[in-house]
């Protein structure tokens, strides 16, 4: 197939679009949203039923399974906290897994021992929550809209942290693959956008407006806290209701989630961390309701204002098991105290200030590359809604942005934004036919990582000795994109005069490599993104030959090759290294 009648056999799939749904895949909490394609005013359904409850926008990133492991029993918030019944008290728990989400991105890097510990794959885990996810999904889409067919007419939309690279997207691509969420033949139908760019679309359309700053110019950021990743990102209004990526976007792992661990860790202290590990392995669902105890006590309502603030856990009411496993010792110092442990207000304000202090060094960041002037900035996500995190960020900042505001129903800012981006995204692609000038939302995004190839050059003077070959040639990183570089959203950077290494040559693989150094000149310590292969359908010596690839996308899923001295299309073939 040529690549003119791909693309329009590609432009026929997106003709068949009619609902788009958006779903915000988060470490404690996921949800989804959905709009048909139609809809006059774009607007958007936020699920709130739940399996077990209703009225909340998102359920826990919670498994159940059976003793093996193998078959999901519970999903969402049936999977995570209850209360112990006294006469379970003396039962094994049936095994919650959860926060299998931080095995993606930078965290999924660090040492196993680092790394929250379960009991199965993570890819595993992955795909069975975005299973019943999935089921979820099908049975909304089926209620509203009959007549719709999942798989052939739905386009979804999954948000995913900032820090992502290219290779994560391939991971969970494969992961929606096994969960169901679509086929191999339609692939194109699920598509990444990042959280804090999904917040954006979502307060550009709904927010901008109540602050009298709908205007083209408007510079505003994002502080996406979530409960494992914050994320930020400065974007600017280009036009009518498209957006420019003014700064790298940035994400670290200190969101909420830590919090709770933090509790847990000085709980450790006081009943023993041998106590809490024995909770972990055989009562979790009970730890879990002794944490979501906290949280409603304490994480959402702590201000840093009142000094007399503090916590009192009654063990005998929120979590009476935990006797059973602390020590003779700490058994006679816990009945001394009537079983009662007081949390004060220092020891609060410590677990949430090296989270904070951490996010308020990424918005000095965001401001410091920002060269416009930041008009607003929208705090989104859960731990957004945390009072004293909006008083640090005020304290701080409030000289440098003259308004910082908790976006509209900010636990639903991300996943509505990627419907509306999804919305934009199927515009787009069903009008280029008619009209090549439609605009999308998204105008452009800044690379946050430097792509490139190896390539063989003649070594010269100043190349390490030790990498030059005896035929005195060298291997070096020759960059395609940089990270900092603004490109657009649909934009092809392309690689020319490439040679083949002789008249017969039928084929050719590139490794593409991927870094955060700007400046790098070797590829040893890069990580492999994928291949490119090239398939050279002529012969004859002194063939230019160049290939393109789409960087301004999440994604890249299509790479194109020609000869530049004929023209003649080369079949080109771009395959991620999934492996973690």
């Amino acid at each position: 197939m040529s690549q003119k009648d791909e693309k329009k056999d590609n432009g026929k799939k997106i003709d068949e679009i009619l609902v788009v749904v958006g779903l915000d895949f988060g470490t404690s909490y996921s949800g989804f949203a959905y709009c048909h394609t139609a809809s006059a005013n774009q607007e958007v359904c936020t699920n709130t039923e739940w399996s077990g409850y209703s009225g909340r926008f998102k359920t826990n990133t919670v498994l159940q399974y059976d003793d093996n492991f193998e078959k999901v029993t519970e999903w969402g918030k049936l999977a995570f906290a209850k209360k112990a019944e006294r006469k379970n008290m003396d039962k094994d728990e049936p095994k919650s897994v959860g926060l299998f989400k931080l095995y993606l991105g930078s965290f999924g890097k660090l040492d196993d021992d680092l790394k929250p510990k379960i009991p199965v794959d993570y890819k595993k885990a992955i795909a069975d929550y975005l299973r019943e996810m999935g089921k979820l999904i099908k049975i909304r889409i089926s209620k509203h809209w009959p007549d719709v067919n999942f798989y052939e007419n739905v386009l979804l939309i999954i948000s995913v942290p900032a820090d992502y690279s290219k290779k994560e997207l391939a991971i969970m691509r494969e992961c929606s693959l096994e969960a169901e969420l679509i086929r191999k033949e339609n692939i194109e139908y699920l598509q990444f956008t990042t959280e804090p760019e999904a917040a954006a679309i979502y307060c550009m359309k709904k927010c901008l407006n109540e602050h009298s700053l709908a205007s083209t110019g408007t510079t505003f950021m994002i502080v996406d806290c979530g409960g494992g990743t914050v994320d930020l990102t400065t974007r600017k209004l280009v036009g009518e209701d498209q957006l420019s990526e003014v700064t790298e976007r940035i994400g670290d792992y200190c969101g909420s989630s830590f919090i709770d661990e933090a509790f847990l860790k000085h709980l450790g202290s006081i009943v023993g961390n041998s106590t809490i590990d024995k909770l972990r392995d055989n009562k979790i669902k009970s730890l879990q309701y002794m944490v979501q105890h906290f949280c409603r006590k304490v994480k959402f309502r702590f201000t840093g204002k009142d000094t007399d603030f503090q916590y009192e856990l009654d063990v005998m009411e929120t979590i009476k098991v935990l006797e059973k496993f602390v020590n003779s010792e700490t058994k006679k110092l816990m009945e001394d105290n009537n079983w009662l442990i007081t949390i004060d207000f220092e020891k609060i304000k410590s677990m949430f200030d090296p989270l904070i202090d951490r996010i308020l060094k990424m918005i000095e960041i965001q401001l410091e590359n920002c060269r416009d002037e930041c008009s607003i900035m929208f705090l989104v996500g859960g731990f957004g809604q945390s009072e004293y995190l909006k008083n640090r960020i005020e304290e701080k900042f409030k000289d440098q942005v003259k308004t910082i505001v908790v976006s509209k129903d900010p636990i639903a800012a991300v996943v509505r934004g990627a419907t509306l981006y999804g919305l934009s995204l199927s515009d787009k692609m069903k009008n280029m036919k008619v009209n090549e000038q439609v605009k999308f939302v998204i105008k452009n995004r800044k690379l946050n990582y430097t792509y490139g190839i190896r390539v063989l050059k003649l070594s010269k003077k100043g190349d390490p000795p030790e990498r030059v070959t005896s035929d005195g040639y060298i291997h070096k990183f020759h960059p395609i994109a940089k990270r900092g570089d603004v490109v657009e959203f649909d934009e092809e950077i392309r690689v020319n005069d490439l040679c083949p290494v002789n008249e017969f040559q039928e084929s050719a693989t590139f490794c593409i490599y991927f870094t955060k150094d700007v400046e790098a000149k070797y590829c040893d310590k890069m990580e492999l993104l994928g291949t490119l292969k090239i398939y050279f359908t002529d012969r004859g010596p002194d063939r230019k030959v160049s290939f393109a690839l789409s960087f301004g996308q999440m994604e890249i899923l299509k790479a194109t090759a020609r000869n530049e001295t004929n023209g003649q299309n080369y079949l080109a073939t771009f395959e991620i290294k999934k492996e973690r």
